[in-house]
């Protein structure tokens, strides 16, 4: 597909919009004057945020929907072709997380991590796939995680999808590759300064806070873009995230005991909290913003202190993984 040189007009969707990395995309859409069609199920949050964008000079739609609903998402593309005469670019970016060991997590709330984080996905890319076919071109961008490539302990749900979700998106691409002008990209980052860790089902008992380091969602937003106007096959947003995923591609059974003990160590001391459902099944009141106040991003020398230890640790990796081949 050639460059695009401006998404000025174009109609791009955005799901998830309400918080986080979906409202940090949404402006950064908005300050390049693309056609918005936001979705999420907080209808005050897209309110408010609709109102920012426009005063960014974009034209702004919302709608209040859920993803794990299919029918939903079918009326949504609908919405979204009436609204800009067609559909540009999709961003499949509405997610939620569970936290706590995989039985003592009520099977329902594990149900409901999968049906929005992977099927919602799912029920986003077929609803919009016609209209990419009908109009021969499109983009649909799929907000993953690393943790399509990391495992997360006591995230046992949530690695499911995201797993599922590289998976998808792989087969996917292959079975698109005769449309030229149709691109599948991903998103990988790491973990962001957001809201969203605030709005997890908890199940473990203790206050929940993002690895760090932690990253400005404005970064992952403009790799969105990055993306919309440039298309590839996958962006890695952080070098943390590059570093894991290598780490965990040389050695996957040390990296997960890593971090499995990581978790185990800062849940032993750790506040306690009340356990929670979170915004699993329901949006809550609170935690509408881009950034999640987490203080880390932005700070350079935090960010090379870890970037150090996690290089360390795939250099520890990659020279173990060398002794071992040369011993066989």
């Amino acid at each position: 597909m050639r460059e695009i040189k401006s998404l000025n007009n174009l109609t791009v969707v955005i799901t998830g919009a309400s918080s986080g990395a979906g409202r940090a995309m949404a402006l950064e859409f908005a300050r390049h004057k693309a056609r918005l069609v936001l979705t999420a199920r907080n209808e005050s949050a897209l309110s408010e945020l609709a109102e920012e964008c426009r005063a960014l000079g974009s034209m702004v739609l919302i709608v209040v929907a859920d993803v794990s609903d299919p029918k939903a998402v079918i009326g949504l593309a609908n919405d979204a072709f009436i609204f800009g005469g067609q559909i540009d670019v999709w961003v499949n970016n509405a997610g939620v997380l569970t936290a706590g060991e995989f039985d003592k997590v009520p099977l329902e709330v594990h149900t409901q991590v999968i049906q929005t984080n992977l099927l919602g996905f799912l029920s986003g890319a077929h609803a919009v796939i016609p209209y990419f076919k009908k109009q021969g071109k499109g983009i649909l961008i799929n907000n993953i995680s690393i943790g399509g490539f990391l495992p997360v302990p006591m995230g046992t749900s949530y690695t499911a999808s995201k797993f599922g979700l590289r998976g998808f998106s792989e087969a996917l691409k292959a079975e698109l590759q005769d449309w030229k002008e149709i691109h599948v990209c991903d998103l990988f980052p790491a973990f962001l300064d957001t809201p969203g860790i605030r709005h997890a089902a908890n199940y473990t008992g203790k206050v929940l806070r993002p690895a760090p380091p932690v990253y400005d969602p404005i970064r992952l937003a403009q790799a969105a873009v990055s993306l919309a106007l440039n298309p590839r096959s996958s962006v890695t947003v952080g070098s943390v995230s590059t570093l894991l995923r290598l780490a965990h591609s040389l050695m996957p059974k040390l990296t997960a005991g890593v971090t499995a003990k990581v978790i185990r160590t800062y849940l032993k001391t750790a506040d306690s909290t009340e356990l929670t459902s979170g915004n699993i099944f329901n949006p809550l009141p609170f935690g509408t913003s881009a950034h999640g106040g987490w203080g880390v991003a932005g700070k350079p020398r935090a960010h090379r202190k870890y970037i150090l230890a996690a290089a360390v640790l795939v250099g520890v990796l990659s020279a173990s993984l060398i002794s071992a081949r040369r011993g066989t």
